[in-house]
């Protein structure tokens, strides 16, 4: 009975480590949301914010729900959903640099939304900077993008199939089918006019600037579904970490596990792609930190995963927003400087 009471508070206090860390992670975001609103050219006191949050006729409040709101949902919308991702993609392909970016996966979802906008016509340019190609059709274009990721995700899959497969040979198949959707995208723009050029590039950039309220409410309205949806599956996913052969013991079908996690983690990221560019590493850096801070119970790495990965791209667009102000940077560019040196960590690790 001693060993069964001790047993239990040892898992109470497993518990509740795990909900204190994703509890601060919330304040951490409600903090990084405060400074993002405050950080700007217009440079907005604390008194301010507070005004033109309540206020629609305050000084400040035209600037916040218009300019800031927006971008800072998106950072929190589109980090949230790579967390998610990462930490899924990871653990069904039992691949420690699987995500959606190292995959190819988000550059077949950046071919099918290119090939809307150029050869479908879903994008039209716009002369301010920020937003220099406005999608103009999302559902025509989150379906071509999803299509796109949906080769990419049949290509790894039919690789993960081969016996003996490594995840060095998984990741090897995701550089070979970022390269194809990357040349195909090449291909595209060769052919595409000046217009459709230059909207296409800017557009992969990866920028949150760009996202407005029904792009957003589009992205928000599947948030809730996805997670839920994972966070059902969880114990299965904690199951796969101990081998597939382990996993089909417990009554886990792990093929359509796998399946249907790869198809749901290839729609949320063209959702992301199609509405705000290619955003690398993000999906890869914050499962990593979190595995090392909670373990690999997927109950808690999952909503950690995204709420890290909510804050990561929210800091990183505010970094994009101050480093060179007044020039705002792509977050895109920002990620990609923090997400390489954290890669080739993880590659040297695996070596070891």
């Amino acid at each position: 009975m001693n060993f069964r009471n001790s047993s239990a508070k040892l898992y109470e206090v497993y518990t509740k480590k795990k909900v204190l860390i994703a509890f601060f992670l919330i304040i951490l975001l409600i903090v990084s949301v405060i400074g993002a609103i405050k950080v700007g050219a217009a440079d907005l006191s604390i008194y301010d914010i507070i005004h033109g949050l309540l206020n629609s006729d305050a000084p400040g409040s035209s600037i916040i729900w218009n300019i800031r709101i927006p971008r800072i949902l998106a950072a929190l919308v589109a980090g949230f959903y790579m967390g998610m991702e990462g930490s899924v993609m990871q653990s069904v392909l039992r691949n420690p640099l699987a995500s959606p970016y190292t995959m190819g996966i988000s550059q077949g979802a950046a071919f099918g939304a290119a090939f809307a906008i150029i050869v479908l016509g879903a994008g039209t340019l716009h002369s301010t900077q920020a937003h220099a190609v406005m999608v103009n059709n999302p559902y025509l274009t989150v379906l071509a993008g999803f299509l796109g990721a949906i080769i990419g995700v049949i290509a790894i899959l039919l690789v993960a199939r081969v016996r003996n497969v490594t995840p060095e040979v998984m990741i090897l198949a995701g550089v070979a089918m970022s390269a194809l959707f990357s040349a195909g995208t090449m291909f595209l723009q060769y052919f595409a006019t000046e217009t459709q050029l230059a909207a296409t590039i800017f557009w992969t950039f990866g920028d949150v600037e760009r996202a407005v309220w029904n792009d957003l409410w589009i992205m928000i309205i599947f948030l809730m579904p996805v997670l839920l949806y994972f966070l059902y599956h969880a114990w299965d996913y904690n199951s796969l970490e101990s081998g597939e052969e382990t996993a089909q013991s417990l009554g886990v079908n792990t093929h359509s596990l796998r399946l249907q996690g790869m198809l749901i983690t290839s729609f949320t990221s063209a959702l992301t792609v199609a509405f705000l560019g290619v955003i690398g590493f993000v999906s890869l850096i914050s499962p990593h930190i979190m595995r090392r801070i909670i373990g690999n119970d997927h109950r808690f790495l999952i909503p950690s995963s995204a709420l890290l990965g909510a804050l990561i791209l929210l800091i990183s667009d505010t970094a994009a927003r101050s480093i060179i102000s007044p020039i705002v940077l792509p977050v895109g560019i920002v990620t990609a400087f923090m997400g390489a040196p954290m890669f080739l960590y993880i590659i040297m690790k695996m070596r070891r």
